[in-house]
């Protein structure tokens, strides 16, 4: 019955009408698209999250700025370090001032986060729009199927069912590219808001360490 029912799947695959395979297409650039970014985002955040964990652990037993700085040399992917290293030297000056500790780990911590989301509109885009292409191919075919069936000199459920089956084939593709893509992006978003409260905890910590030289 299994192989029945895929055998079944590639003769609808190839009998499918222009409008259908273009859509398709599309569907398929859509999900190819977003699950290279979905990897690649999911790979960077493990390497982002396991080198914030090794920054806080140096900064928190390090006795002095300069020390954090040559300790985190080899974090190249957690955005803490180039925050830190934007403040770290206006707060070793002597007499140096909160606010401009603070609005220059505020420009960093915005620069980092907008390159962390780099390509997050792929997914939202292929979210949103992915399944209305399918909804698209759906509509172009079931009102295809009825045409024919309307020239048609006999109609049966056999005579039909092809075109219905193609129909549904669009629908379904959107569904299997935007679903991922949502989860993703949910997902993506959600390690983004704990990366930027880490920032600011961070330019606290930094803050604290300026008032307390003062």
């Amino acid at each position: 019955m299994l192989i029945q029912n895929r055998i079944g799947l590639m003769e609808v695959l190839q009998n499918t009408g222009p409008v259908s395979r273009v859509v398709l297409a599309i569907l398929l650039v859509f999900s190819v698209w977003s699950w290279g970014v979905i990897l690649s985002k999911f790979l960077l955040f493990r390497k982002v999250d396991a080198e914030s964990q090794t920054f806080w652990r140096i900064f928190r037993k390090a006795k002095n700025l300069s020390e954090v700085e040559t300790a985190c040399e080899t974090l190249r992917f957690t955005p803490l370090v180039p925050v830190f290293n934007s403040g770290a030297p206006i707060a070793a000056r002597d007499g140096a001032k909160v606010s401009a500790v603070g609005r220059a780990m505020q420009r960093a911590a915005s620069s980092q986060l907008s390159a962390l989301e780099r390509h997050m509109t792929v997914l939202a885009t292929t979210a949103s729009a992915a399944p209305y292409v399918g909804l698209f191919g759906t509509v172009v075919g079931v009102l295809t199927s009825f045409l024919q069936l309307s020239a048609a000199e006999s109609s049966s459920l056999k005579a039909v069912g092809p075109g219905i089956a193609e129909a549904l084939l669009a629908t379904a593709f959107g569904l299997f590219a935007a679903i991922p893509a949502v989860v993703a992006y949910n997902q993506f978003v959600q390690r983004l808001r704990g990366i930027g409260g880490q920032l600011d905890d961070l330019q606290s910590e930094m803050i604290g360490i300026v008032e307390g030289d003062e």
